[in-house]
């Protein structure tokens, strides 16, 4: 291929097909290789797409400045086409990035400015507050906005979608994808079912990231800082169309992890925590289906940009990613050797009261409250007794009093996770089937780790 400029090289990915890596499932697993574009990620793409759509609007002239708030991708690619343009950039960046990602920017001439990553999205030292910030001070800039820009899934509508479904020969029976601003599951999503509505669109969310509980409870939940890179977010974008999602999987930095040094080692497929996020992200989804089935996912970039993390084995260490007896347990496992208990749960209209009767009777000290079957929220006895306290009004519904501070977790999920959500003082509700069937307790999770390491010991 002779090409005139790099723009003409993004795009047209190779695909291959995953040989260890979920092996065991009947499922064929398909990665599309997206850190072999000029960028180094799939965000070449969107990044093209952003640029070449501002200036035929008129939002971009020459001379001008692309400001935009990026975890790297996006910038590597804004600044490609920067330097073919002439543009200037300025990205913002949270502080949790890898060093490679800043220095790669800083090599095409952009000023990179670092922002903390422990702050909520409306924060003024939030990278998505400081990028508009400096959009609007700098005369002649461009905010690219990918969260909000559909320019996004439109490049993915555009190419991505259209190339697997060339590249499979139509057999996609379903596709996952890390999700960041949504843009490659919107795009590719959008497309795939166009051509087949039965195509199965998976998003992989690390915990922390609130896309796992909006999607199954349709209310925001409180979002916690993770380490994995590049997906996930604690808003909203309005790039993220839902409409086109079938199912949210949760994956934890761990399983990112694993999975990115997994497919470097086992597979040759040099790439990132976000695509190993995706990878672990469909092994789930093979061995639940248990049928032969073409899964397609996105290898997002490349693992030259997490060689000081990821790929460092003393990091690894240091951040407890490198355990020799990691807890291979399940929820399900968990349940199982746990005395047996009917769920109770209490709606918004209940009174106080009723409550905490119910409470009483059954020996708890909280109940999930649901609507119309879905999750809405958590009722404690501790919340019930700083009402009594203030007002003593016992016969108020408990509407006002309903908590959000909760976290689901499915059958098949790892202990080892819950440890996650119990530090974060979390109440774990578990769901099977779209319903939810339990709370689990720090109780329960001290009383299932404590018999298996007495196991393990007794094994030695």
């Amino acid at each position: 291929m002779l090409a005139n400029s790099v723009i003409e090289t993004v795009g047209n990915t190779p695909m291959v097909k995953l040989n260890r890596i979920g092996s065991h499932t009947k499922a064929n697993i398909y990665a599309k290789l997206e850190y072999m574009n000029p960028g180094g990620s799939v965000k070449d793409r969107v990044a093209f797409q952003i640029v070449e759509d501002a200036e035929r609007e008129g939002l971009l002239r020459p001379g001008g400045t692309i400001v935009e708030a990026t975890s790297g991708n996006t910038g590597m690619g804004l600044a490609l086409a920067a330097a073919l343009r002439g543009y200037k950039c300025v990205f913002v960046m949270p502080d949790k990035m890898s060093e490679e990602k800043i220095k790669a920017l800083r090599a095409f001439g952009a000023r990179v400015v670092v922002t903390p990553t422990n702050v909520e999205p409306d924060d003024p030292r939030s990278y998505y507050c400081v990028s508009k910030r400096i959009a609007d001070e700098t005369p002649g800039a461009f905010y690219a906005n990918q969260y909000h820009n559909q320019s996004n899934p439109k490049a993915h509508y555009r190419t991505t979608g259209p190339e697997i479904w060339r590249q499979l020969d139509g057999k996609v029976d379903a596709f996952v994808s890390a999700a960041g601003t949504g843009g490659t599951i919107s795009g590719v999503g959008k497309y795939l079912k166009e051509q087949r509505n039965d195509i199965h669109v998976v998003a992989a969310d690390p915990i922390g990231s609130v896309y796992y509980d909006y999607f199954n409870t349709g209310r925001m939940p409180p979002a916690y800082s993770y380490t994995v890179e590049g997906f996930g977010e604690d808003f909203l974008p309005t790039t993220m169309h839902f409409d086109v999602v079938d199912e949210v999987v949760r994956v934890t930095d761990a399983e990112c992890f694993e999975y990115a040094r997994r497919l470097v080692r086992e597979e040759g497929i040099y790439t990132g925590g976000s695509s190993g996020g995706a990878v672990a992200a469909c092994v789930k989804l093979a061995e639940r289906l248990d049928r032969e089935v073409n899964i397609v996912t996105i290898m997002c970039d490349s693992a030259s940009r997490y060689l000081s993390k990821v790929f460092d084995d003393e990091w690894m260490r240091q951040n407890g990613f490198l355990r020799d007896d990691p807890m291979e347990g399940t929820v399900a496992d968990l349940l199982s050797v746990r005395d047996p208990s009917k769920l109770q749960t209490a709606t918004p209209d209940d009174s106080v009261r009723s409550v905490i009767e119910k409470l009483k009777q059954f020996g708890i000290s909280q109940l999930p409250v649901l609507v119309d079957g879905r999750v809405h929220g958590i009722i404690n006895e501790r919340d019930l007794l700083d009402h009594l306290i203030r007002s003593g009004d016992a016969l108020m519904p408990i509407r006002d009093l309903v908590e959000t501070r909760f976290a689901i977790v499915e059958l098949r999920n790892k202990v080892s996770l819950l440890s996650q959500f119990f530090a974060q003082d979390l109440t774990v509700l578990v769901m099977d089937g779209g319903r939810i069937i339990e709370i689990v307790t720090k109780i329960d999770f001290i009383a299932y780790v404590s018999s298996t390491s007495a196991r393990a010991q007794k094994r030695r």
